[in-house]
């Protein structure tokens, strides 16, 4: 599980990605010249803004409703945009904090960079023009919250380099503090997301630790020539959410503790916290073994090429999407995953995307795979953030809709911006903040954690509830009860009147419907489980009833609205209406089969012109798609398309360019965790009551086993199979779990106890249930 190449990076992306949850690194450059490019998830710009709602907002809602129930769709957009769509102000955007730049002045050979999964180390090996053998090793440690690295020769003197740090921000101020370390001081301000002036504050610090040879500082740069090794801290700290000053301070205590500690204990604690997560899963998909030692961007070129023999490429971006998780979140991450997860090479902020919490699937999809993947503490991060939103979010009900509870839209900020988007056409989705929201039932239903669900999940989504009892309506025609007027994001239709064109907003999109339900049957089920609030368990059961159905169009697809619209880009990039397929359970092939065949169709349309809207997200989401339809062979085609053609070298996902006003190709990184969560999915599906092993697994796959993986209902899964068919099946419990266990043509029925394993052989007879 490494990543390897044997070129120089020739810019951010072909360089390796660290971090530690907070302080996030991607580093480029070769022999002769390296850069750091230092990331940190709080060092945002932009500041708290609330607008100004109206005393009538619920009459003037329900005004601009009536002109959609009578079908004047053009009506109903300008009010809409009356009220509904703010001015865009201090929004802001997580910005890149700063690059530290090391020349080397070295031309050297043999140049190998690897990062390696299994530590969460960066290096770099060569030998130099003297003929040393030179080593760079880089990590960010997690339990000391420094970036460390240490640089050294196998000949006495080796190691000559200048040192200098140079800011991303026009507010950046470096400066000596003795001649061995820079310290740094820094305003994350923008003028394309907010107005220049607001932003966080960051402090930070640059140490060099130096064995044999010299040191010395002069202007903005750090010299040292001939040394034996030097090691290198860097730390920073925000004062995002602080009230006092002693966050300025943070920066050089922790490198002071680093380098009292000394860097072998450091690096042996930083491998013993990162294992703690990433050792719990295994993943061989067989195929061939001769590609394991080539390069990584040899790999990648070999796929595009339509080499399909490369399953270890697979299972590395698998633990490549693992890693990238636990590097990028942690449970003590002050902040969740953005549009670049922790990471930033600044062109999404140069344009009209802002490194921010996108609701409308890509922060969803940043965290698809995490409780699958045995990482449920990484998850914890988006809980608390889903938890802080819904508290801005209940001014938001208020000014928008007059209504209880509380809502949030398309997307989202450090400062918990819950209002409309300042689009129609994309900023009105209003089930955004729900659509994230279902986080909190996921991180439940794969834990069952009684006190989780009682002292956050249950209060954030009934919350959310009351928002949606007190907002949706009754459709005049059909007596449903409906949103709107909302998206189904970012999409459009023709209402068929030529002379109202292409329309956005309508009432009761499919998409709002499914969250809602799912909503409302958490919701009431969590209020059965704990006894508590019997009257809105009562309104809970009647709106339920009033619910759309789901509909199939006159194409045999599923319908995105409630009309069956004619699309005005039958291609988009978002089918947001696969959610009930993943990664909600209301269409299954079992259960639900015409539905799943017209969930099938929509995936088909999708993709009926090559080359279309590719992206990233959308390549994932194609995965996810056929996976839960169990068409493994079709949802491998999609992840070698996300690996061959939407990643860098560097295997970070990216959105081709003429998205957004993108120019070029732009890193988004949830095609990598969409990717991660699709590969899970061919292997293990636990949404639909069961335990179902190997649901979809490719004929490419024909041999291999997994170990790790985890079940809804606190179970942990462990399989191998070869040509084709199950072996042998391993689950343990952690709480007491009554399931039927599927595989094929074989099922079991279970009762299983927790801390106790369950052996299955290759036809799901149960052949001894052991403590665990």
């Amino acid at each position: 599980m490494k990543m390897i190449y044997t070129q120089p990076a020739a810019g951010w992306k072909q360089g390796l990605p660290l971090g530690n949850g907070q302080l996030g690194a991607v580093l480029h450059g070769g022999i002769g010249r390296e850069t750091w490019n230092m990331t940190e998830i709080t060092f945002w710009s932009g500041k708290p803004e609330r607008f100004g709602g109206s005393p009538d907002a619920k009459e003037k809602l329900k005004t601009m409703r009536e002109a959609f129930f009578n079908g004047n769709y053009v009506l109903g957009d300008k009010l809409a945009g009356e009220q509904l769509e703010p001015v865009k102000g201090n929004f802001g955007t997580n910005l890149s904090l700063c690059d530290v730049l090391i020349s080397y002045n070295d031309e050297g050979s043999q140049l190998v960079r690897e990062l390696d999964l299994e530590k969460a180390v960066a290096a770099v090996s060569y030998r130099s023009g003297s003929g040393a053998v030179m080593r760079r090793e880089t990590f960010a440690s997690h339990p000391d919250g420094v970036l460390v690295s240490r640089i050294k020769g196998d000949q006495a003197g080796s190691v000559s380099f200048t040192l200098s740090i140079q800011g991303r921000t026009t507010t950046f101020d470096a400066r000596h503090d003795g001649p061995e370390k820079l310290v740094f001081r820094a305003q994350a301000t923008e003028d394309i997301h907010s107005d220049g002036t607001c932003g966080v504050w960051s402090e930070g610090a640059l140490k060099a630790v130096v064995t044999g040879g010299r040191v010395y500082g002069e202007a903005d740069s750090i010299t040292i020539e001939q040394a034996d090794e030097v090691i290198l801290y860097f730390a920073a700290a925000t004062d995002y959410g602080r009230t006092d000053d002693t966050w300025k301070a943070e920066s050089a205590e922790r490198i002071e503790a680093a380098e009292a500690k000394g860097v072998e204990r450091l690096l042996r604690d930083h491998i013993a916290d990162y294992r703690s997560l990433y050792g719990r899963v295994d993943l061989d998909l067989g195929g061939s073994k001769s590609y394991d030692l080539l390069p990584t961007d040899e790999r990648i070129r070999k796929l595009r090429a339509g080499e399909q023999a490369d399953n270890g490429l697979i299972a590395l971006f698998y633990q490549y999407g693992r890693y990238l998780t636990i590097a990028g979140t942690r449970a003590d991450s002050r902040l969740p995953l953005h549009l670049q997860g922790l990471w930033n090479d600044g062109e999404a902020n140069a344009m009209a995307w802002s490194c921010d919490y996108h609701l409308d699937v890509n922060t969803e999809m940043n965290y698809y795979p995490t409780e699958i993947s045995n990482l449920a503490e990484c998850h914890i991060p988006l809980m608390n953030y889903i938890e802080q939103l819904s508290y801005a979010g209940r001014a938001a009900a208020e000014d928008f809709y007059g209504c209880e509870g509380w809502v949030a839209h398309v997307f989202s900020n450090a400062w918990g911006f819950a209002s409309p988007g300042w689009g129609r056409s994309w900023g009105l989705n209003v089930t955004g903040g729900l659509w994230i929201a279902t986080h909190l039932k996921e991180h439940y239903e794969y834990s069952r954690d009684r006190e989780f669900l009682t002292r956050q999940a249950y209060p954030v989504m009934k919350e959310a509830a009351l928002f949606f009892l007190d907002y949706m309506t009754i459709h005049p025609k059909y007596g449903w009860l409906v949103t709107g007027p909302s998206t189904s994001p970012e999409n459009s239709f023709y209402p068929g009147t030529e002379e109202q064109g292409e329309q956005q907003l309508s009432m009761g999109s499919t998409m709002d419907q499914m969250l809602v339900r799912d909503l409302f049957g958490f919701v009431l089920e969590s209020a059965e489980l704990l006894a508590v609030d019997e009257e809105l368990q009562l309104k809970l059961k009647e709106a339920m009833e009033l619910l759309p159905p789901l509909q199939i169009g006159k194409r045999g697809q599923l319908q995105e609205w409630l009309e069956d619209y004619e699309e005005a880009q039958p291609q988009h990039r978002h089918f947001s209406h696969m959610y009930g397929v993943y990664p909600g359970n209301q269409i299954t092939p079992e259960e639900t089969p015409e539905l799943g065949q017209a969930m099938r169709q929509t995936l088909l349309g999708r993709m009926l012109v090559d080359e279309l809207e590719d992206i990233e997200f959308t390549a994932a989401l194609f995965a996810l798609g056929f996976s839960r339809l169990h068409d493994g062979n079709q949802a491998v085609k999609h992840v070698r398309h996300l690996i061959g053609e939407l990643c860098f070298d560097n295997l970070l996902s990216y959105s081709k360019p003429g998205v957004a006003g993108a120019e070029t190709n732009i890193f988004v990184i949830d095609g990598n965790f969409g990717g991660t969560a699709a590969i899970a999915d061919m292997l293990l599906q636990s949404h639909a009551g069961s335990i179902h092993l190997l649901p979809a697994l490719p004929a490419d796959w024909a041999t291999g086993s997994y170990r790790g993986l985890r079940a809804k209902g606190n179970a942990e899964t462990a399989v191998s199979w070869e040509n084709g068919q199950l072996t042998e099946a391993i689950i343990t419990a952690y709480s007491d779990l009554e399931t039927v266990v599927k595989c094929g043509d074989s099922q079991i029925h279970l009762r299983m106890e927790a801390g106790r394993r369950y052996r299955l052989d290759g036809r799901l007879k149960l052949l001894e249930a052991v403590t665990a």
